[in-house]
């Protein structure tokens, strides 16, 4: 099968089927889940310098220094989780490299793992900092469990061979995953309005991230049309209903023989074996 390359045109041929080049547009949507990703992978990049380096201890980290390791394991496996994850979104790439996709995808599950119930130990074992309440404790809680249960569907789903039911939950675990991106954005119009996010305001500011996140899923998934299941040989019903049509109309076209063995052509006339 040939393939344009990237950024070209689509050019016709008669003897073989055309493949569309791949879009540049494709991209957008995992460039823009990164540019989402910086925010919190910046700050994690900041927080292991200052976790392996003399910084001084202060109310904000002790917690940190105190039990350094969960915290390295959230930010490390989540970053890696949220940037390599958005590759996946690119349609076109995955479709065309598929062993890639498949490669990274047993690696984003235990990135994925590790993410969430690093999250869940931290929110659990942790001193609650100042800012936080036990509402926002509790949605920690269930928007972890939530991941952790995404990403496990997700495995069970593509083992089942169920592919846009693995699709739709690992896309769902990733939403979840990229929420400190778009809290980031919800908070900050708060805090410039207040000076500061805590208490209930900060719990609903960071449960509206996720649900900003889930929404856009959720409507991404209904938007786009499931994909009919492909038989034997790799052609799907609609294939083969087209195959079956242009077959019956190549017939039609060229007549067919009688039973006493003259030719009958598509206008009825007749001739002889």
């Amino acid at each position: 099968m040939g393939l344009s390359p990237p950024g070209g045109s689509q050019t016709p041929q008669r003897t073989g089927a055309v493949v569309p080049s791949p879009p540049k547009r494709e991209w957008l949507v995992p460039a823009g889940l990164i540019a989402l990703s910086a925010i919190p992978v910046i700050a994690g990049t900041f927080r292991v310098t200052e976790l392996t380096s003399d910084a001084a201890v202060t109310p904000d980290n002790a917690r940190f220094f105190a039990s350094p390791a969960p915290v390295l394991v959230h930010i490390v496996s989540s970053a890696l989780y949220c940037l390599f994850g958005a590759l996946q979104f690119a349609r076109g790439f995955r479709r065309r490299r598929l062993d890639w996709h498949r490669t990274a995808g047993r690696l984003l599950l235990p990135l994925g793992l590790a993410s969430a119930l690093s999250g869940l130990w931290m929110t659990t074992f942790y001193d609650r900092p100042a800012q936080d309440n036990e509402l926002l404790t509790g949605i920690r809680l269930v928007a972890g469990a939530a991941m952790v249960g995404c990403l496990i569907l997700g495995f069970t789903s593509i083992r089942q061979r169920k592919t846009n039911r693995h699709r739709a939950w690992m896309a769902r675990a990733y939403a979840i995953g990229l929420g400190a991106g778009t809290q980031a954005l919800t908070n900050a119009p708060w805090i410039l309005l207040t000076g500061e996010s805590t208490g209930n305001p900060r719990a609903l500011l960071m449960l509206a991230g996720w649900l900003i996140n889930i929404a856009v899923v959720e409507w991404a998934l209904r938007r786009r049309p499931a994909q009919p299941r492909r038989a034997a040989g790799g052609r799907s019903p609609r294939t083969r209903d087209t195959e079956s049509s242009r077959l019956t109309a190549s017939r039609s076209g060229q007549g067919s023989r009688t039973g006493g063995g003259e030719w009958v052509d598509a206008h009825g006339r007749r001739s002889g074996a």
